[in-house]
């Protein structure tokens, strides 16, 4: 990776998130009748649903504190954060529980709630965001509190029908791997006492359940006590997932030093690459079988988006790291696999949904699970590391 193809991966990183992802949101999802954002976005950025997805809500509202506190002090970035964080506020939580909904309508009544408590993992992110740009005590406290909830609801579910029965009760990746990055951001924007000790409790509980050495596979889920479970959930891989925690962990080794965190996140790479990787077509799949068999999901072959940005991340951030070329070849390979199919030339921003040889499966821009989240954290991540290395 030479001065030239940084330079080169700089501009494209910087330029399409201030210049193309971040001006297709902003000129289109925010409500200013009703607050907050619609992000069920048409290819051209019209709204074609005006329902609202909560995880949205904090995942933008974090993005835009994040810029706001990390890149350039816009106060336009501030008050669309602040804008989305006043709809959290106003519509996201449930009295009677104090659990956050996940889907709201475009007036905020109440939808539905998930089993799981992600949704507070990311309103935790966003209000650390701002407290640490307006300096407000409020918004510190409530990042505390959805970080608990989040934390407390995971561990230990009340009032909530079980998905499964207890005949084969299984742990997944999820929950440790999103406990690393939240107290990560919230170490980072309120101080959070505590976050090196949960960061410390989900790394382990990654090495000791989900990394399995005489495999080589980082196992999405698996057994109360990391038995892998012979039948379609336990055998089903996510690459992309693996890969996200991956580069969660190398950058806790980067932020402390420490060369063995560093290998563990190399190491969980490593294996999923040669997992994931679609040697026929290009990109990163999206299931597959430990065991090589055919998978239940049937949309197991496409392309979403998100696994090809978590996997440009750690790609990247394994090279600036450990120097090994074949992070760098690995990184060209995804990179430029991505930026050939994902954006939209007539009307910015990317497609989320491709075929398995890469054309496009749908045109929609965003939904409750797409908006700008991971693509803009790539683009902000890749940035700042390359950023750091010149």
């Amino acid at each position: 990776m030479d001065a030239i193809r940084r330079a080169k991966l700089i501009s494209t990183y910087r330029d399409g998130l201030l210049n193309d992802t971040l001006p297709f949101w902003t000129e289109h999802c925010v409500d200013r009748e009703h607050g907050g954002f619609m992000m069920s976005l048409d290819r051209d950025g019209t709204v074609i649903d005006t329902d609202k997805g909560v995880w949205q809500q904090g995942r933008f509202a974090w993005l835009l504190g994040e810029l706001y506190n990390n890149v350039d002090q816009r106060p336009d970035w501030l008050e669309l954060a602040k804008h989305g964080a006043k709809f959290i506020d106003d519509h996201c939580f449930d009295p009677s529980d104090g659990r956050m909904w996940f889907h709201v309508t475009r007036d905020g009544k109440p939808i539905r709630k998930r089993r799981y408590a992600f949704t507070e993992s990311f309103a935790a992110i966003a209000y650390g965001e701002l407290a640490k740009a307006t300096g407000e005590s409020h918004y510190a406290e409530k990042a505390k509190r959805t970080f608990r909830r989040f934390i407390d609801h995971n561990l230990n579910p009340q009032d909530t029908a079980p998905k499964f029965t207890d005949t084969r009760p299984l742990r997944g990746l999820g929950f440790p791997m999103i406990t690393i990055v939240t107290a990560q951001e919230l170490r980072e924007s309120i101080n959070l006492p505590d976050a090196n000790e949960w960061i410390d409790r989900s790394i382990e509980d990654i090495r000791r359940f989900h990394l399995k050495d005489d495999i080589q596979c980082v196992m999405e889920t698996v057994g109360v006590d990391g038995a892998r479970i012979d039948h379609f959930d336990g055998r089903t891989l996510n690459p992309g997932h693996a890969i996200e925690g991956a580069w969660f962990i190398m950058m806790e080794g980067k932020i402390r030093g420490d060369q063995e965190l560093i290998r563990t996140g190399c190491k969980m790479l490593d294996w999923m690459w040669e997992h994931g990787w679609d040697r026929e077509h290009g990109g990163m799949l999206y299931f597959v079988d430990v065991n090589g068999l055919p998978v239940q999901e049937y949309w197991h072959d496409m392309k979403f988006w998100w696994p090809q940005n978590e996997t440009i991340i750690a790609t990247l951030l394994a090279y600036e790291l450990t120097g090994d070329p074949k992070y760098a070849k690995w990184h060209a390979m995804i990179h430029d696999w991505t930026y050939e199919h994902f954006p939209d030339p007539e009307h910015g921003e990317w497609f989320g949904y491709l075929h398995r040889d890469g054309s496009v499966s749908s045109p929609l821009k965003g939904n409750l699970w797409k908006g700008p989240f991971h693509m803009p954290r790539m683009q902000l991540v890749c940035w700042q590391l390359l950023t750091e290395t010149l």
